[in-house]
C-alpha cells in the first residue's frame, strides 16, 4: 500500500519566509509516501501588480523555498508536490513541483490560467506530462482551473499516470464534485489539495473553499477535510488500481475511445 497525505493550508499573502515556517511545523510529524499542498503554497494569492510577484516568485533549484521542500522532501522520505510563483527569464508561471526524496524534481507550469492569473502569468509552456514519485509511482501534475478542462486529466491518464496531484487555491463551487468525475473518467487517483480562508489586497478579496480531498479511481471520495482548518489527512491507495481501465468485461475506459469521432472537423451531419 501507499501512503499519500494532503495538506490543508492557509498561506499568508507575500510572506514567503512565514509560510515557509509554518508549513515546516504543520508537515514536521507527517508520514507518507507522497504529500500534496496547494497551489501558491509560498506566496498566497491575490497579487496587485507584476512587482508583488517578482517579490515572492522562485527561480527553480536556486530558490531558498525549492531548496526548503528539498530537505523537507528529504527528512521526511516522501514525495512532495506544491505549489510556487516561479521566474524563468522575463516570464512569471503559476507552477507545481514534485521534489523527491532523492532530490530529483519536475516541474510543471499551470496550463489554463483562472481570472486574474491572466494580468501577471505567462501560460505554461511545460505541457502535460507524467513523472515518477517515490517508488516509481507515476503521477500527472495539475494545477486549479485545469480541472475544467477534461482533456487535462485525460491526457495525463493516457500518458499513465496513477494519481493526479491537483494542487488548488479553490474559489469557485464544482471543483471538489467535478473531480470525482476526472478520477472515475479516467479511472485514476487524484488528490487535490486546497487552501482556506480569505485573502484580500487593496480592493480585491477571494475567498477559498478548502475541502481538500482525496478520490479513487471510482469516483469515491476517500477523505475530504473541513471547508475552514488547516489540516493533514491521510490515506492508503493501492496505485497498481488505477492500471486497471476495465468498466465491464466488455468495455475498457480509455480502450473504448474512438479519437476520430472527437476532433473539431468533425461536424454533425
Amino acid at each position: 500500500m501507499y501512503k499519500t497525505a494532503v495538506v490543508q493550508f492557509r498561506p499568508e499573502l507575500l510572506q514567503v519566509e512565514t509560510n515557509l515556517q509554518r508549513i515546516g511545523t504543520l508537515c514536521q510529524n507527517v508520514s507518507a509516501d507522497l504529500i500534496v499542498l496547494p497551489e501558491l503554497v509560498t506566496s498566497g494569492y491575490v497579487f496587485q501588480n507584476k512587482a508583488e510577484l517578482d517579490s515572492v516568485c522562485d527561480t527553480v533549484s536556486r530558490s531558498r523555498s525549492f531548496h526548503f521542500f528539498l530537505d523537507l522532501a528529504a527528512q521526511l522520505n516522501s514525495s512532495i508536490v506544491f505549489g510556487f510563483a516561479e521566474k524563468h527569464g522575463s516570464n512569471f508561471y503559476n507552477s507545481a513541483a514534485l521534489v523527491n526524496p532523492d532530490t530529483s524534481y519536475y516541474v510543471y507550469r499551470k496550463a489554463h490560467l483562472f481570472y486574474r492569473e491572466k494580468l501577471f502569468f505567462s501560460p505554461g509552456d511545460t505541457g502535460l506530462f507524467v513523472c515518477e514519485a517515490k517508488d516509481g509511482i507515476k503521477i500527472g501534475m495539475m494545477i486549479c482551473f485545469d480541472w475544467q478542462f477534461p482533456e487535462a486529466a485525460r491526457v495525463l491518464a493516457l500518458k499513465g499516470a496513477q494519481i493526479i496531484c491537483h494542487p488548488s487555491n479553490l474559489v469557485l463551487p464544482w471543483c471538489q464534485q467535478a473531480m470525482l468525475t476526472r478520477s472515475l473518467e479516467n479511472r485514476v487517483f487524484s488528490i487535490t489539495a486546497n487552501r482556506i480562508g480569505s485573502e484580500s489586497n487593496g480592493d480585491i478579496n477571494m475567498s477559498f473553499t478548502g475541502q481538500s480531498q482525496i478520490v479513487s479511481p471510482k469516483g469515491d471520495v476517500l477523505i475530504r477535510l473541513s471547508t475552514d482548518q488547516e489540516e493533514v489527512g491521510y490515506t492508503e491507495i493501492d496505485p497498481d488500481l488505477a492500471l486497471d481501465k476495465s468498466i465491464t468485461d466488455l468495455n475498457d475506459a480509455l480502450g473504448d475511445r474512438r479519437p476520430a469521432f472527437y476532433t473539431d472537423i468533425c461536424k454533425p451531419k
